[in-house]
């Protein structure tokens, strides 16, 4: 049986993304950082299905030394799929250096250096590694100047990465468009998400199972690497 790592996955598109390969026979590590009882009901949720099929992993992306102990803590891993992701705004006015390592740390810094430890493990099961990136790795977000950033180099870690890790492992990634609502603090009003639904052509959010699905996609797509699939209702033809 395959064994996926979701970081990022206690709610929202990552724990949509650990269900959908539950359903499909994999085991899964829920990897959170402050959302712990949360992981711990869906890892239950999850071991009622299918006894021991599920573990949490609570760890810090943003400190190194954390993301060495969940490379120690796995024996055999099948996919990794870097998730988690930090998400505010901030101009270019208004950022600081600590608005930069906050959010680089984890979604550059982490997909990095998991990609990294866990190569070996992932080689011997001739593993992938999926990221999930963002439509605005392309195409900037307004006063969200760090996090395009984050995406943007993610998304070239995830060329890089295909490339030094073939043939082995598989690299690829998804970009999601609106699927959610950003969490309280992203600070949208319904003039923005109105704004936002009007350049869909497809008239619609898309939703976390979209996402799970296309992930579900390449982890079993044996001759696609190097990859980035929008997930985004046509968005991006409107922008």
């Amino acid at each position: 049986m395959k064994t996926a790592l979701v970081t990022g996955s206690s709610a929202r598109i990552g724990a949509e993304i650990i269900r959908v390969l539950h359903k499909n026979n994999y085991q899964v590590i829920i990897h959170c950082n402050n959302s712990k009882e949360i992981a711990d009901q869906l890892c239950n949720d999850l071991n009622n299905l299918r006894e021991n099929s599920a573990k949490v992993i609570v760890c810090d992306l943003s400190n190194i030394a954390s993301i060495d102990m969940i490379n120690d803590s796995i024996d055999s891993l099948d996919l990794l799929v870097n998730n988690a992701s930090v998400f505010y705004p901030n101009s270019i006015g208004e950022s600081s250096p600590e608005h930069w390592d906050s959010i680089l740390n984890v979604n550059l810094k982490a997909p990095f250096f998991l990609a990294k430890g866990l190569s070996e493990k992932l080689s011997s099961q001739n593993g992938s590694i999926i990221n999930i990136i963002d439509i605005h790795a392309e195409r900037p977000l307004e006063k969200h100047a760090i996090y395009n950033i984050s995406k943007a180099g993610l998304k070239m870690l995830t060329q890089t990465l295909a490339k030094e890790l073939a043939p082995s492992i598989r690299v690829n990634g998804v970009s999601p468009g609106s699927i959610l609502w950003p969490e309280q603090d992203a600070q949208l009003t319904d003039d923005d998400k109105n704004l936002m639904l009007k350049k869909i052509p497809l008239n619609s959010q898309g939703s976390p199972k979209d996402i799970a699905d296309t992930v579900l996609f390449l982890a079993n797509a044996n001759y696609i690497t190097g990859q980035t699939i929008n997930v985004d209702g046509g968005r991006t033809l409107a922008q």
